[in-house]
């Protein structure tokens, strides 16, 4: 066995000792000490127990050549995805499973996550779409009487990344700064730094179709009951049923819960389902989805909504409200960081009411190209962008962010009731 030796001599210990005013002696007195510590083959250390806290183990690199050293928890490897970052207070878990971040690492500014841990009733898909969790601090327990599991084993179980003890303020601020970035993220110690900004130099999310990947293979109706501790606006259900179709680009359960509560039987198709095939079904109207990425990178999508325009009510959530400014003739275009958050402000400029909404894009579309009798129905407060459209002549309407998410109010959901209202009329006129 190998042995590695370190030998210490002090020659004049009044050098390291402070000696008292009486000491008079100025003998010197010269030792020496050594320590020996058996080596490995591999030249590590035996017999020494392991660091009781985590060490750093993860770096994330982005495209712009920093270098943040972490934390992980749950999976492991290397990652790419464009990093955003979201200034919700909590509802973490809605964003791990909201299929619009496909693609994405996720800061979160709010910098203590995982402390309500993990519970299956607040889960918006049935899976994590995202790249990956970047937060400052993680929850070393849970408090919630709903709680089945921890944040860390959550993520394992579905193979997603995760870090924790890093600067998020300052991420966050090179974002806003900058605008998203490309980044890597990777527990893998065989991976150079330089490795890793390559890889984030070389990957692209524009022009990606990243739709195909988390919508429904095949059409299923949906039957689940929204919990009646959660439900509210439901006097809908006492009236005439209507039958929708839901476009699933992305969809969150949610939307189906909020029509189910208004009283809708809900059909949801594959995103490249023929706009024929969804008209044979005899629907009253049809919702164009929330869903990831970049809406010119799906052309198929906007030529289902073009055939479908005017022939019965449309309502486009999110990625179907940016479609249906493209199919009305409108230009869509990349936000510099996006709206990511539970807390944005919204105005609808038809009587001037403010909502408090939940946003998640980084795609808008631009009103300087809609074509005449389009409307912008509702603006961001903090930027002006365009939030909402309407066309009556076509019987359409779109919001850019989310009314059936409820950070805290529910200023948005009106919204359905405004969509129920329209497919009502319509029936009544045919």
């Amino acid at each position: 066995m190998m042995t590695q030796s370190v030998d210490l001599a002090i020659i004049n210990p009044t050098s390291f000792f402070t000696l008292s005013a009486k000491t008079s002696s100025s003998r010197v007195r010269a030792f020496s000490v050594r320590c020996s510590v058996p080596l490995s083959s591999d030249g590590g250390a035996l017999g020494l127990a392991e660091r009781p806290w985590k060490t750093a183990d993860a770096r994330l690199v982005l495209e712009d050549g920093s270098i943040w050293r972490a934390k992980s928890f749950g999976a492991f490897g290397t990652q790419v995805g464009e990093v955003v970052f979201n200034t919700s207070l909590t509802g973490y878990q809605e964003i791990l499973t909201d299929p619009s971040y496909a693609g994405q690492f996720v800061v979160m500014t709010n910098p203590h996550i995982g402390n309500t841990g993990i519970n299956f009733d607040d889960e918006e898909s049935n899976q994590c779409f995202l790249a990956g969790l970047v937060i400052r601090s993680l929850s070393v327990s849970t408090s919630n009487w709903r709680c089945t599991k921890t944040l860390g084993d959550y993520l394992a179980e579905r193979n997603i990344m995760g870090i924790y003890d890093v600067d998020t303020r300052a991420i966050t601020r090179r974002l806003r700064q900058d605008g998203s970035l490309i980044g890597i993220l990777s527990t893998e110690k065989s991976k150079t730094d330089d490795e890793l900004l390559e890889m984030s130099r070389s990957w692209d999310i524009v022009g990606v179709d990243l739709i195909s990947g988390v919508s429904c293979s095949t059409p299923y109706e949906w039957v689940d009951k929204t919990n009646s501790e959660w439900d509210f606006n439901s006097e809908g259900r006492a009236g005439e049923r209507l039958h929708v179709i839901a476009y699933d680009f992305g969809i969150k359960h949610n939307i189906l819960k909020r029509l189910a509560s208004y009283g809708c039987k809900i059909t949801v198709v594959p995103s490249k389902w023929p706009a024929s095939e969804a008209l044979k079904m005899n629907p009253d109207g049809v919702l164009f989805s929330n869903g990831p990425g970049d809406p010119s990178a799906v052309p198929y999508a906007v030529e289902t909504v073009k055939k479908i325009l005017g022939k019965v009510p449309v309502f486009g959530i999110c990625m179907g409200h940016q479609l249906l400014g493209q199919a009305l003739g409108g230009k869509t275009f990349k936000m510099k960081f996006g709206h990511h958050g539970g807390n944005h402000p919204v105005r609808d400029l038809r009587n001037g009411r403010v909502e408090i909404s939940s946003q998640n894009h980084n795609y808008a579309v631009d009103p300087a190209t809609l074509p005449e009798g389009v409307k912008v129905t509702h603006i961001n407060l903090n930027d002006g962008s365009c939030a909402g459209l309407a066309f009556s002549a076509l019987k359409t309407m779109s919001l850019q962010y989310h009314p059936e998410a409820s950070p805290g109010p529910h200023d948005s959901d009106p919204a359905f009731m405004e969509f129920i209202q329209m497919m009502k009329q319509a029936k009544q006129r045919a």
